[in-house]
C-alpha cells in the first residue's frame, strides 16, 4: 500500500537521538534489548507453532492468540532493530520516507492489537457465559471476520493519521529526541500548524481506546455476573483461570498506553516517553507469550512434548 509522500518538507533525513545522553549505558542496553527481542521472537513464534501442531489448540481462543503473537512479532520488529542499530552505530539517521513508513506500521499494528485484545475479551465472554454453544457461536467464519476486521481497521486508522502527518511541513531542525518515529516526536519537528493532525490523532485515539475498553469492560461485567452465579467451586476456578491471563495482558497493554499519552508535554518528560515506548514496543511483546503459556497446561504440555521429541531425535 503506497502513501503519498509529497509535501513541502525540505528535510529528507532525521537524526535519532535515542539514549545518546547516556553513552555509558549503550552496551548494557544493547544486550538487554537484544536478549528481550530474541525471547520475543522465540516465544511468539513458539505460540504460533504450538497451536499448529496440537489439534487440541485449534479453538477460537488459540486462533486469536496466534494472531496476537503475530502482531507482537510485527510491531516489535518495526522498532527494536532500529533501536539496536542506534545503540551501536555513530550515524543514527533515518530517511523521511523511512520514518513515515515506520510510523505507519507501528500505528497499524498497535491499533490492530488493541482491538484483537477486545475480540479476545468477547471470546472469553462467550466461552464463560455460553459454554455449550461456544463452538457454534464462535464459528470459523465469524473468527476470520473478526480478525480481518481488526487488521482492516488498524490499517485504515494508521493511514488516516499518517496522511495527517504528511500534510505538515518539516523544514528543520531534523533531530528526533527519540529512538524511533513516535507521533509526538515527529509532530515536534513540524514547522507548520499541526492542529489538523492533532485533532485527527486525538479523535481516533479517543474513539479506539473508548470502544476497545467498553467491549472489554462489558464482556468482563457479564463474565463476573456469570461467575458469581456458578454453584460449583470447580467452575468458578476454571472461569478465573481462563480469564486471568487475558486480563493481565489487557492491564499491561492499556496501562502503558495511558502512561505514554498522559505524560505532560515538556522537555523533562521525553525520558519518560522513551522508557514507556521501550516498555510498549520491546517488553510487552516478550511478556504476552509468557503470560499466556505459563498458566496454560495445554501449551506447556505441547512445548514439553516437542522438546522431548527434539532431544530424542538428537540422541538417535
Amino acid at each position: 500500500m503506497m502513501l503519498d509522500l509529497r509535501n513541502e518538507s525540505s528535510v529528507t533525513m532525521f537524526i535519532l537521538l535515542g539514549f545518546s545522553e547516556y553513552p555509558h549505558l549503550h552496551a548494557p542496553l544493547f544486550l538487554l534489548f537484544f536478549m528481550t527481542y530474541t525471547v520475543t521472537l522465540i516465544g511468539n513464534m513458539g505460540i504460533i507453532l504450538v497451536r499448529k501442531v496440537n489439534p487440541k489448540l485449534h479453538t477460537p481462543m488459540y486462533f486469536f492468540l496466534s494472531h496476537l503473537s503475530f502482531l507482537d512479532i510485527c510491531y516489535s520488529s518495526v522498532f527494536t532493530p532500529k533501536l539496536l542499530e542506534i545503540l551501536i552505530v555513530e550515524e543514527r539517521t533515518i530517511s523521511f520516507k523511512g520514518c513515515m513508513t515506520q510510523f505507519f506500521f507501528i500505528c497499524a499494528f498497535v491499533i490492530t492489537e488493541m482491538f484483537m485484545l477486545a475480540v479476545m475479551a468477547y471470546d472469553r465472554f462467550v466461552a464463560v457465559c455460553n459454554p455449550l454453544l461456544y463452538t457454534v457461536s464462535m464459528s470459523p467464519k465469524l473468527c476470520a471476520f473478526l480478525v480481518a476486521g481488526t487488521y482492516m481497521w488498524g490499517v485504515l486508522c494508521s493511514l488516516t493519521i499518517t496522511y495527517s502527518l504528511l500534510q505538515l511541513s518539516y523544514c528543520g531542525p531534523n533531530i528526533i529526541n527519540h529512538f524511533g518515529c513516535e507521533y509526538s516526536a515527529i509532530l515536534s519537528l513540524s514547522c507548520s500548524d499541526p492542529t489538523f493532525s492533532q485533532v485527527v490523532c486525538l479523535a481516533i485515539s479517543i474513539f479506539n481506546e473508548t470502544c476497545s475498553l467498553l467491549i472489554i469492560l462489558a464482556s468482563y461485567v457479564f463474565i463476573v455476573v456469570t461467575i458469581i452465579k456458578m454453584p460449583s467451586k470447580g467452575g468458578l476456578q476454571k472461569a478465573f483461570s481462563t480469564c486471568s491471563s487475558h486480563l493481565t495482558a489487557i492491564s499491561i497493554f492499556h496501562g502503558i498506553i495511558l502512561l505514554l499519552y498522559c505524560v505532560p508535554n515538556s522537555k523533562n518528560s521525553w525520558l519518560v516517553v522513551k522508557v514507556a515506548t521501550v516498555l510498549f514496543t520491546v517488553m510487552i511483546p516478550m511478556l504476552n507469550p509468557l503470560i499466556y503459556s505459563l498458566r496454560n497446561k495445554d501449551v506447556k504440555g505441547t512445548v514439553s512434548r516437542l522438546m522431548r521429541l527434539k532431544l530424542q531425535a538428537h540422541s538417535i
